[in-house]
């Protein structure tokens, strides 16, 4: 039996990433943008090519700001909030041609057969979090979103390929690259962040409380838990900055943390090694003249087939 691999992409990080980079001069025949398509699919394929996955999943935002989580902390995301969408919940932010590409993403990867899931009210970050933790294989995560960090578990041979300094640049995040970095492992990534904040995301962090600060703590004292129960031995500084968060602390825990537990439907997750709908393909590839970014693609699934063994 092959070695089995999978990889689990954060599937907006990724296209609005290759919105921003690629030249909106991509265009399909009717003159509308496909860069953020074309870039998908080149990065697709990159990564299929460079960590020969035997499984692949393109995990998505059902819900971009989950109700649940605002209820926790209202300032999250809120940043990034254009209006209330009258139907519930919030409408992000998006340039206009960005959305109009996302229909033509979800297409262009059914027709491959690439798997799309996610989950109600709930993030792409917790369906990576589901089927990373039920894996009973190494997993690679292709994400630009640090709160991923939390899944890294070398025993179990989750590791991130992050992607905030670019594709072409995307750093190998295991526990070790965690420990020269923060001074910490995945498993304190999640404790790490709600001490130290993170504006992007719209969770404040603790006042007082820098990165620094916030790995010498968990490091001396494991977690939240370990390092309340020790508040006595901090200094008085630090104790009035905790003292002043507790109400915090714990949702702002729930918000970081991502779900591990979804109730996910049963999707093959086997990387084909020929798209699904070869005519639709085709069709999709000349209407939005994908070009190369089709023939990318295609030709890194047929060389994953052959590398594990089946046919094409």
């Amino acid at each position: 039996m092959e070695d089995r691999r999978t990889l689990l992409l954060d599937s907006a990080s990724l296209y609005f990433r290759a919105f921003f980079g690629l030249p909106d001069s991509m265009r399909d025949k009717d003159g509308h943008q496909v860069n953020a398509v074309r870039g998908l699919l080149d990065f697709l394929a990159r990564f299929i090519t460079d960590y020969s996955p035997t499984h692949v999943a393109c995990c998505w935002d059902d819900a971009w700001r989950p109700a649940w989580r605002v209820e926790l902390v209202p300032s999250y995301k809120a940043h990034r909030v254009v209006r209330a969408d009258p139907a519930g919940g919030w409408v992000e932010e998006v340039p206009a041609e960005l959305v109009g590409q996302v229909p033509w993403i979800r297409a262009t990867l059914d027709a491959l057969g690439l798997p799309i899931v996610g989950a109600a009210d709930h993030e792409a970050d917790d369906v990576i979090a589901t089927l990373a933790t039920r894996s009973t294989w190494p997993v690679d995560v292709v994400t630009g979103d640090r709160d991923l960090f939390q899944l890294v578990d070398d025993a179990a041979g989750v590791r991130v390929l992050y992607v905030g300094r670019g594709v072409a640049k995307h750093e190998r995040i295991d526990d070790a690259w965690l420990q020269a970095k923060y001074g910490i492992t995945g498993a304190g990534y999640v404790d790490f962040a709600v001490l130290r904040g993170d504006p992007s995301d719209g969770l404040p962090g603790v006042k007082g409380i820098g990165e620094k600060t916030a790995s010498s703590l968990i490091g001396r004292y494991g977690d939240l838990d370990g390092i309340v129960a020790n508040a006595a031995k901090l200094s008085p500084g630090v104790q009035r900055s905790l003292a002043a968060a507790m109400d915090y602390l714990g949702p702002a825990r729930e918000v970081v943390g991502a779900v591990r537990t979804l109730d996910l439907p049963d999707v093959d997750l086997t990387l084909p090694s020929v798209p699904k709908d070869l005519d639709l393909f085709a069709a999709l590839a000349d209407e939005l003249q994908l070009g190369g970014s089709a023939d990318r693609i295609v030709a890194a699934m047929a060389a994953a087939g052959q590398r594990a063994g089946r046919s094409t």
